[in-house]
């Protein structure tokens, strides 16, 4: 998706690789009030985006990954939230926005 009015919330959903970023998605959508949604969804639709466009990059990478069988490998969706705006310094139980 390139257009960011073809993103549905299911889609943003499915979007995202972890499942603590769906649960967090989703918490923001039914903590936020309604008029903060806009913004708040844009925020994850563009999360959304650059994740998509790193999806090859991230491909190529763990594929030239060498080294010994369970090798720590180093996750980076927290740093695309972080910079998307879903960072963890917002209060719990508050939306987004």
């Amino acid at each position: 998706m390139t257009a960011r009015e073809t993103w549905t919330v299911d889609r943003l959903h499915h979007a995202l690789p972890h499942s603590a970023s769906r649960q967090q998605l989703l918490a923001d959508v039914h903590m936020t009030p309604v008029a903060e949604l806009p913004a708040v969804l844009d925020r994850w639709a563009a999360a959304a985006e650059t994740l998509q466009a790193a999806a090859g990059r991230i491909a190529a990478a763990r594929a030239q990954q060498t080294g010994p069988v369970g090798e720590t490998v180093i996750d980076h969706t927290a740093d695309v939230l972080r910079d998307a705006g879903h960072g963890g310094d917002r209060e719990s139980g508050r939306g987004a926005a």
